[in-house]
């Protein structure tokens, strides 16, 4: 009986394992490309009309962790991380007397201090919906609440989030709903903590944020200074070349690399399947070296924090150049590749603002030098 019982379950991990890599292969077949390094990863999802590629990136992140630590294929719930965080940054936004920012943005770490606080729940359990809606469109939602917080901040009256911040909760779950306090999962009763620790098991405090400017000193946490850092989180500045080797040592590793940069180049074309620099850019960089572009670009703003995406492999092109298997959440049908595209070398280089890995995916020497 115990031999039936394991021929079993090696069966149902087989096909397991079988369904995964087809999600991540089948998905991602790009002609000018040949994979070397694929990462299993859940389905692409859609954030629609929404500001929210920092928690899709993070969570689909965060679902692949689970993956890479042996857990089933989890579809964890986005808006759930969402409702919490605008609460925080609402009572940040009235504290610093309406000059924080507020808005739809975020980053990675956004994500884990919701985690951390009030934990996260199934998709199924919270999806951000009412009213018979299947697609997310925050815009109103955004207006509202923002207007709400301008009011406050504006008047001259000592404000108590005792008495405001209930309202607030009261408007957000108008549009994205009330949050249940226990949920089954598999036949057993859960709350969001419990859930994540003990059934995802995610450990918040496993995970860094990494950065890679001159106007900061290396290696060592800075405050980095983009308007969706609202929390004023952390990060480790290290060089650029060792950015780079962070994420191509979590890939080959088998570590996803959440993923924090720039899209406004001509260059990027999700349609298309790629990002890539053109050869104006390319010998800027080579001219006036990587990490000076990279500041002036900062400076002038010509690199802005646009959008979070998960890197999930490695690949190289018909000339053999690297390029990154990049995993975006504007929906499977987004493109011919199932939602992913191929970011090159030179553009990872120059146009990314952050990272987030787990605290293993560095380098062992690098990880020493800054004391992890």
């Amino acid at each position: 009986m115990m031999k039936k019982n394991i021929k079993k379950l090696f069966q149902i991990k087989l096909i397991l394992t079988f369904l995964i890599f087809s999600l991540v292969v089948n998905a991602q077949v790009h002609p000018d490309f040949t994979l070397v390094k694929s990462i299993p990863t859940s389905p692409v999802k859609n954030q629609y009309q929404t500001g929210t590629c920092w928690c899709f990136a993070t969570i689909s992140f965060l679902e692949t962790e689970a993956i890479r630590m042996g857990k089933p294929v989890f579809d964890l719930s986005e808006m759930y991380i969402v409702k919490h965080a605008y609460n925080d940054k609402a009572v940040k936004y009235i504290r610093y007397h309406g000059k924080a920012n507020f808005g739809e943005g975020g980053q990675a770490h956004d994500v884990l201090n919701v985690i951390r606080k009030y934990g996260v729940v199934p998709e199924d359990v919270y999806t951000g919906l009412k009213n018979g809606n299947t697609v997310h469109n925050h815009a109103e939602m955004e207006n509202m609440l923002e207007g709400m917080l301008k009011g406050l901040a504006s008047s001259q009256a000592l404000v108590s989030p005792s008495s405001w911040l209930p309202v607030f909760n009261s408007a957000v779950e108008n549009y994205l709903g009330p949050e249940p306090s226990e949920f089954k999962f598999q036949g057993k009763n859960y709350d969001a903590l419990n859930f994540s620790k003990n059934v995802v098991g995610i450990n918040p405090d496993d995970y860094v944020e990494l950065t890679s400017y001159k106007t900061y000193p290396y290696n060592q946490k800075v405050d980095l200074e983009i308007p969706d850092n609202w929390s004023h989180d952390l990060y480790y500045n290290i060089p650029i070349n060792d950015l780079m080797s962070v994420i191509d040592n979590a890939l080959n590793n088998g570590y996803s690399v959440a993923w924090d940069g720039d899209v406004s180049e001509e260059d990027f074309n999700h349609g298309a399947g790629t990002a890539v620099l053109s050869l104006k850019e390319t010998d800027g960089i080579i001219l006036n070296g990587i990490e000076d572009m990279r500041q002036n670009t900062f400076n002038d703003y010509t690199t802005t924090d646009d959008h979070l995406m998960q890197l999930t492999g490695l690949a190289k092109d018909k000339d053999g150049a690297l390029f990154y298997l990049t995993k975006n959440s504007w929906g499977e049908n987004s493109n011919q590749f199932g939602g992913y595209l191929y970011m090159s070398k030179w553009y990872v280089q120059l146009k990314s603002i952050a990272i987030l890995v787990h605290k293993d995916a560095i380098p062992k020497e690098l990880k020493k030098k800054l004391g992890i």
